[in-house]
């Protein structure tokens, strides 16, 4: 019988050799984490999720957190919903799991979550910032900080020049100024091209559906929807079928590994999920979280994001309108909360203008002669990036 032992772990020993050599990782697994109670689809839904990653992850170890159940993968055991968070976080800061898969977790206001998609067109993969949580109160400074978040997540994924879009949304021209801000005053940001003509880091419908940027640019809310879209476009929504879910949290001084499924989220979403977080586990995505943002604050991030709280229109005297022109050229770049603020900024240098709206959004007009003043002076008022 001891001989027989000895063989058995002589052979599980050369099997895990073997499989250190096939997967290049010859330390410890990363062990993952994942709740299996809340899913729509009920626990044998997540179950079957965890294994199907367990068994296309040789380097990672997964944990599940609920009831006792038939798997051979470990459980620990809880039974409440409403204890699992609690037991999920105890297992994150004693460091027994490395990072956690969850459904309906409440994170703290400036941490928000960034889901990685397949684009319908292309098939790329593709960083929603964000799509749960809250960055910040304030709209414009929530998508700047998103962005931050976005670049982090994609750089803890081994990314290390990611490009970034930004959605056209409102106030997305407000936040593309203050992102080229930041760049010009030494944090570097890597701006996609849109693939239409007029190009641009402000990102179309197309670019969304093909994966112009590493990383797309958007509020919040927007990016939920965007997620339930490319998540289950082709089953109605009621079950997630594609993707690697809404993603982890990130925010200043946040150090949980901690990514979200919704409760739609289907078996190979489960499995994707668990592979995003192990491979964020092993880029050390808590790390990459305070680098960057120390970065991006020597850079000036926190000057910045008060300037996005402040009006540019600070005089209450009426502004008189210049003799009428011919209004042919036509500048874009504006975002549309300032557009009127624009035109009449342009009123008080003399230059005659009219608000608008082009294909691809907000325009100011002006004759075709005053066009480059024009631009000169909405770029020293701050209504556009230089």
């Amino acid at each position: 019988m001891e001989e027989k032992k000895i063989k058995q772990l002589i052979g599980k020993t050369m099997l895990d050799i073997a499989e250190a050599i096939e997967t290049g990782s010859f330390g410890e697994k990363t062990k993952v984490g994942i709740t299996i109670l809340g899913s729509e689809h009920g626990s044998e839904n997540l179950i079957k999720g965890a294994e199907l990653a367990a068994r296309n992850n040789p380097d990672m170890e997964v944990i599940l957190i609920g009831p006792k159940n038939d798997s051979q993968l470990e459980t620990v055991e809880i039974d409440c919903e409403s204890d699992m968070h609690n037991k999920m976080e105890e297992l994150l800061d004693t460091k027994y799991i490395d990072s956690c898969v969850t459904m309906h977790y409440n994170f703290p206001i400036g941490v928000s979550t960034v889901g990685k998609v397949f684009t319908p067109g292309m098939g790329k993969e593709m960083y929603l910032a964000t799509t749960t949580g809250t960055s910040s109160l304030h709209r414009s400074e929530a998508m700047v900080k998103n962005a931050l978040h976005g670049i982090i997540t994609a750089k803890a994924m081994g990314i290390e020049k990611p490009t970034v879009g930004i959605l056209n949304l409102d106030g997305a021209r407000q936040v593309e100024r203050a992102l080229k801000d930041l760049d010009s005053k030494g944090y570097k940001i890597n701006f996609a091209e849109s693939m239409r003509s007029d190009g641009g880091a402000v990102m179309r419908g197309n670019d969304l559906l093909i994966g112009t940027a590493d990383i797309m640019v958007t509020d919040t809310l927007t990016g939920n929807i965007m997620m339930k879209v490319f998540s289950s476009f082709t089953t109605g929504g009621s079950y997630e079928a594609s993707g690697f879910g809404y993603g982890p949290g990130i925010g200043e001084n946040y150090d949980r590994t901690i990514l979200i499924l919704s409760r739609a989220s289907g078996i190979p979403v489960v499995a994707n999920a668990l592979s995003y977080a192990k491979d964020l586990a092993k880029g050390r995505l808590a790390e990459k979280c305070s680098n960057e943002f120390v970065n991006a604050k020597k850079s000036g991030l926190n000057e910045i994001l008060e300037s996005l709280k402040e009006t540019k229109k600070t005089e209450t005297e009426e502004v008189k309108m210049p003799e009428k022109e011919i209004v042919t050229g036509q500048i874009s770049g504006i975002d549309i909360m300032d557009l009127e603020d624009a035109v009449e900024a342009l009123w008080k240098e003399d230059i005659y203008a009219e608000s608008g709206m082009g294909c691809t959004g907000p325009i100011v007009r002006v004759s075709d002669a005053k066009v480059k003043d024009a631009v000169a002076a909405l770029v020293k008022a701050e209504f556009m990036a230089g």
